[in-house]
């Protein structure tokens, strides 16, 4: 019953209230992220797969420069990532605007993250169950790692919460995902300013 009626109601509801309290923090941060993104603009949008791999466009705040190298090549993350847009990305204040795409039922609070639609083809055929419910703001593999895990672990532990989607699970990742966040714990991958591309093997 949660997992095909009450997770979508509780999803709008919380998701509604949360943009009506905090769209003055929303307007400041898309201010301030406008000015340091050096005319970037403050918001980003990107096709990602949904539930069942259906296309959507997530919204989030733009963290990054669009700056270029002499060849016109954008330049690594790691150069175009603003002080800003690291605070954003630490205190996931980035991820806010996916409210909008949880109130248009695209996404859900809780779920397995979603990734680009370049990785769709790569997916083994147990991978791809984390399709079988809709994204999340935060998920499974969210809280237990998030970009310091590699992607194999990272699929695994998305599988599992599709396997054993419950109340109180949610409520757990939601707890944890608080914590993290104030903890800013796991943001990069060892590696890199962002997670490394998903390639198919790693």
């Amino acid at each position: 019953m949660y997992r095909h009626f009450f997770k979508r109601l509780f999803d709008f509801l919380i998701a509604l209230v949360a943009l009506l309290v905090i769209w003055p923090v929303l307007l400041i941060v898309a201010i301030w992220l406008h000015f340091a993104n050096k005319g970037a603009g403050a918001f980003f949008t990107q096709e990602r797969p949904g539930r069942n791999g259906k296309i959507f466009k997530l919204f989030k705040f733009k963290s990054m420069t669009d700056e270029r190298d002499e060849n016109g090549e954008l330049l690594p993350d790691e150069y175009r990532l603003t002080p800003v847009g690291r605070f954003v990305r630490a205190t996931s204040i980035d991820e806010l605007p996916q409210l909008i795409n949880v109130l248009k039922g695209d996404m859900s609070l809780i779920g397995p993250r979603p990734l680009l639609v370049q990785y769709l083809p790569l997916y083994t055929p147990e991978q791809m169950r984390r399709h079988d419910v809709r994204p999340g703001i935060t998920g499974w593999a969210q809280v237990n790692g998030r970009n310091a895990i590699s992607w194999g672990d990272k699929f695994r532990l998305d599988v599992w919460y599709v396997d054993n989607l419950s109340l109180w699970l949610d409520v757990k990742i939601i707890f944890i995902t608080i914590k993290k966040v104030l903890f800013r714990e796991n943001i990069n991958s060892a590696s890199a300013a962002t997670m490394e591309a998903f390639n198919g093997h790693n």
